[in-house]
Order: structure tokens, then sequence, then C-alpha cells
């Protein structure tokens, strides 16, 4: 058995009402492996509870999950050689990353661009600005119906930028915009957030392991320069 069905296996085993998604969470997966295989990044967003949900995915992406991401040897080395007295605490203590980030804090930006436009646009913006062909969206919404996310996700689709929907049962109209669409069987607001919760973190399992298991493809954002 691979890591891949492993970890669906484990992750249907202890959350069986979520079998009926395991098509769509092994779907969404390749979809992050493929971005971070071409070296792009991830962008999430929701509201409320899946605000937190979104910052929970991305900090499970930007540092050691499941598994320990020492540096590659070659950076390790590079920062030793740029500064001989900071260089070795940074080669043993930074940690192995996947670029990812929650359009739902940076307050003044959200702030001023709320005020000063559209607060409805406030994550479209924010996409505008840091994506590009290749990325992914990860949009969070447990109706599917959130304009905010909804305008989000266009704006990624017209920008090359594949979309991920988690959502609840009916999916709204959420799940009709994006590449795949996890919809798991809940509609009550909480109960779906504790569903998506197992669902991101089978996929962010899933990715660290295609990137820094044993047999991972290894990931470095940039190459070292000294």
């Amino acid at each position: 058995m691979d890591f891949r069905e492993s970890i669906l296996q484990e992750t249907l085993a202890v959350h069986p009402r979520l079998t009926g998604c395991r098509r769509e969470i092994d779907a969404a997966a390749t979809i992050v492996c493929e971005c971070y295989a071409a070296k792009g990044k991830l962008l999430a967003c929701g509201n409320g509870g899946s605000a937190a949900d979104a910052e929970h995915i991305v900090g499970e992406l930007m540092k050691a999950f499941r598994m320990k991401r020492p540096l590659p040897e070659d950076l390790r080395s590079a920062l030793v050689r740029t500064d001989a007295a900071m260089g070795p605490l940074l080669a043993e203590r930074l940690q192995g990353a996947l670029p990812a980030i929650a359009l739902t804090g940076h307050a003044s930006l959200t702030t001023a661009f709320s005020n000063d436009v559209d607060p409805l646009l406030v994550f479209a913006q924010q996409l505008y600005g840091y994506g590009v062909a290749g990325d992914v969206l990860v949009a969070l919404s447990t109706s599917g119906n959130s304009k905010n996310v909804l305008f989000a996700v266009v704006a990624a689709r017209c920008l090359g930028i594949r979309t991920i929907a988690m959502t609840g049962s009916p999916g709204g109209r959420l799940a009709d915009l994006c590449d795949v669409a996890i919809r798991v069987p809940e509609s009550e607001t909480a109960l779906v957030q504790e569903l998506h919760l197992p669902v991101y973190h089978a996929i962010c399992s899933i990715v660290e392991q295609e990137f820094f298991g044993t047999e991972g493809r290894g990931y470095t954002s940039s190459a070292p320069t000294m």
C-alpha cells in the first residue's frame, strides 16, 4: 500500500462519513502536489471558522506537520557559509516549507480595501496581487455561497489558478465554480467545519509525504546563492 492510500484509509477509518468524499480528497491532493511540483503556491480563504481553517491549512504547509523536514544539505551549507555565527542555527532549526498564504489576514490591507473600494472583493484583490497561473486556491464556505469567496474563485479562474472548494453537502454556487468540490455530508455550519478538519489534514499529510517523505521529491523554494 502506498502512502497516499494509507493516509486516505486512515482518515476514512476515523471519519467513515467522509467515504463519499474520498475521490475528491484524492483529486484535491493531486492538484496541490502538481502546484508545488511546478513551484507554485497555495492560497486559501474563508469567513469566520472557515477563515481559521484557511490559516490552519497554511500552518500545516509552511512548517513541519507530521514528519521532520530538514533543509537540503546544500542549503544548510550555504547558510553556514553566509554567516558563521547565525548560519548554523538557521541550518539546524529552519524547516522545509511549502509556500502558502491565507487571504484572511493582512488587516491594514483588507480594512483599507473594504473601506475604500468593496468589502466583497477583499479576497479577490489579494488573489490578483499574489496569484499567478499554476497556483491553487482553496476556497472554504460551509454554505457554498459566501460572496467574497465566490468573487475570489472567479478571479482565480480568470488568472489560470486551479480551485478547490471545501463546503457542505448542498455545495452552493461554489461547488459549481471550482475544479474540485469536496462537499462533506453536513449542512449545519459547525458540523461542516468539524468535517473539514480531517479533510484538509489528509490533503496536507499526502502533500507533505510527497515532498518530504523517504521517497519524496524534496522541495526548496530557492537555490542557495553562496
